[in-house]
């Protein structure tokens, strides 16, 4: 009888208990908010993407701050991509303190990365890998229009329900490194030939591409409570696309697509507003040009627009297929990595000053070598060591990291594959712009993205940052 009593007792209680998880189950609310903010800069701004800078002195269209803020009750997610070629730490670190100090979402939990427009105004200091003692009006003005995305999308929070997943596009692109036969084309700025070129002149004997290319559209799907669209944030591994007129404002293809998508969904317009954003995923290395087999040239916005408009009908596409869940745990880890900065060694430095002391009617032996002669003596004065920030955060089963560099597309890959969750994506110049980040193996090759100037880093600091990278996964896994 006592060992019937127990039994009795047992099940009783088991029941209890999966009657108070399911009650508990059923009560946790999901809820998602949205924003966009302006930060079109006013015209006589400096644009950026090119060699030189000019003042821009027309907008095609606007730039923004679009945002999309989670709550699963216990934890809140901040999202943000801003429409810049990239961002310094600083700026993304005054905004941070805002949202931390007026919507209490800590600042582990928020995510911010620019888009990599070509035609955007620049929100960089003069060397990245010095702090700026203070910002000036358009990076305050920055921080603070991110910080108001971030502000009105919490306000707006209510429930909702999320899912994701992803399509492939590959017809966009082209790794941009190649293997070419001819040495001229392979000259780099320091006196040296290289392996590799990046974007290879038309006269060029291409030989093979120097990476691979990730064709996975990766994309997250919000709606209100009651299924309507709230928010479709993707992310495609495509440097800008370009074709934009010199001195002229544009979010390039990332806006584009941001506008499509919700017109292939026809949303309405009236509250709670939709919002689309894409993030560039992991694509240092790779661009829109096919140089294997060049096309006819564009009007100005054609091409930009073509890639963005297709981008959104694949992911439209596949919307349909998503499993939409009514509540999802929300993770989020944050770290610091200590990396060492490339210093030009004193037989480089020699070179350089030789460079800087040739006649200007003297033939160079790269055209770009006063340009790197330049960069290399900044690093000079750089510290030894920096810090960059990396993050992940964790969605239900899908994983989102957050690189501050130019990202080759090997390493997105590689994260891809040995991340721990069900799926998984990078947003690359995410918390900061710290150039570009090729691999070891990338480094021994050679190329624009590898010369001392352009990438800031040492050699090994793709490998510590995934294995950083996949640690924090683990963490919130």
């Amino acid at each position: 009888m006592p060992r019937l009593f127990s039994i009795m007792l047992a099940l009783t209680l088991h029941f209890a208990i999966s009657d108070a998880n399911s009650t508990a189950q059923e009560s946790r609310v999901f809820r998602a908010g949205t924003a966009t903010t302006n930060i079109t800069p006013p015209l006589g701004e400096s644009i950026v993407g090119g060699w030189s800078p000019l003042p821009a002195d027309e907008v095609h269209d606007e730039l923004h701050a679009r945002a999309l803020v989670l709550d699963d009750g216990k934890t809140q997610l901040a999202i943000v991509i801003v429409d810049n070629v990239g961002i310094p730490a600083e700026i993304f670190q005054a905004a941070y303190a805002r949202v931390a100090e007026t919507t209490g979402i800590p600042i582990h939990c928020q995510l911010f990365a620019a888009t990599h427009t070509h035609s955007a105004t620049s929100a960089r200091s003069s060397n990245a890998l010095i702090a700026a003692s203070s910002l000036n009006d358009y990076q305050q003005f920055l921080a603070s229009r991110i910080a108001d995305a971030v502000r009105i999308a919490h306000k707006r929070l209510a429930p909702a329900r999320i899912g994701w997943g992803s399509v492939e596009e590959s017809s966009e692109l082209f790794n941009r490194r190649w293997y070419v036969a001819q040495e001229d084309e392979r000259r780099n700025p320091f006196g040296g030939v290289d392996q590799v070129r990046m974007n290879p002149s038309s006269s060029a004997t291409l030989i093979r591409p120097a990476g691979p290319v990730d064709p996975e559209v990766s994309f997250i799907s919000v709606q209100t409570a009651d299924g309507n669209p709230l928010c479709v944030l993707a992310n495609y591994s495509l440097h800008y696309v370009g074709g934009v007129p010199a001195r002229v404002i544009s979010a390039d293809y990332f806006a584009v697509f941001a506008e499509k998508i919700g017109e292939l969904l026809e949303v309405d317009n009236n509250s709670p507003t939709f919002v689309g954003m894409l993030s560039n995923g992991t694509s240092g290395d790779v661009n829109n040009i096919n140089f294997a087999e060049r096309g006819p040239s564009l009007e100005p916005f054609v091409k930009m627009r073509r890639v963005g408009e297709k981008i959104a009908e694949r992911v439209a596409s596949a919307l349909p297929k998503v499993n939409y869940q009514n509540w999802v745990e929300l993770r989020a880890a944050r770290s610091e990595l200590e990396l060492a900065v490339r210093r030009p060694d004193e037989k480089l430095l020699a070179y350089l000053r030789n460079v800087d002391a040739k006649p200007n009617d003297e033939e160079p032996f790269h055209k770009h070598e006063r340009t790197y002669a330049e960069r290399v003596q900044q690093l000079a004065k750089s510290p030894e060591k920096i810090s960059v920030p990396l993050q992940v955060l964790r969605i239900g089963d899908l994983g989102i990291a957050a690189i501050p560099f130019e990202v080759f597309t090997e390493i997105g890959l590689d994260i891809k594959e040995q991340c721990p969750l069900g799926d998984c994506f990078t947003i690359e110049l995410a918390g900061g712009s710290y150039g570009y980040l090729p691999t070891p193996a990338q480094h021994e090759l050679g190329g624009y993205e590898t010369w001392m100037g352009t990438n800031k880093v040492e050699f090994t600091a793709s490998d510590k940052i995934r294995d950083r990278i996949l640690q924090l996964f683990a963490e919130v896994k």
